[in-house]
């Protein structure tokens, strides 16, 4: 398993998110698209197992995209995942960095070849506040989140060059 960028997106008092982008093997399962009670994530700029737009890639290391965050909703949170009712990141809020070295989200960027699967991972935390440090590296800050997980869902895309 090749590892190609982590970007994290923090949503401390409703639900905390991680979008972890992994290339894994194509037998990798999505989830289904509905399921009474289970947390769902979705995108209106990435379908589940489509082609991930040139608007989300990154732009650098050989890569010419927008690098654009895909905008994404989820719903069903599990009980004890915060306000369900707010769509704002609360005060204090940031945004982690990722594997490129730059807080915020960084997309997809493989070498040349056979195209990648990226898995982004949305978690509901115990805690309204992850207590990292400022300068947490991605893979520190998705330990810390997969400690303190009520609950995550997933959506995978697919992207090559």
């Amino acid at each position: 398993m090749r590892r190609t960028g982590i970007a994290d997106f923090g949503l401390a008092a409703a639900l905390a998110m991680t979008a972890l982008l992994a290339a894994q093997s194509p037998a990798a399962k999505t989830p289904p698209d509905s399921a009474a009670g289970k947390l769902m994530l979705g995108s209106t700029d990435i379908s589940a197992g489509g082609q991930i737009a040139e608007a989300q890639v990154f732009n650098g290391f050989g890569c010419k995209g927008g690098n654009v965050s895909p905008a994404l909703s989820w719903s069903n949170p599990p009980a004890g995942a915060g306000d369900p009712q707010k769509n704002l990141l609360p005060a204090g809020a940031v945004q982690g960095r990722a594997d490129f070295g730059t807080p915020g989200y960084g997309g997809p960027c493989p070498p040349p070849g056979k195209p990648h699967h990226y898995y982004l991972r949305l978690y509901a935390l115990k805690v309204a506040r992850l207590d990292v440090p400022a300068d947490a590296t991605a893979a520190y800050i998705g330990f810390m989140v997969r400690m303190q997980s009520l609950g995550k869902a997933e959506l995978m895309g697919v992207y090559g060059r």
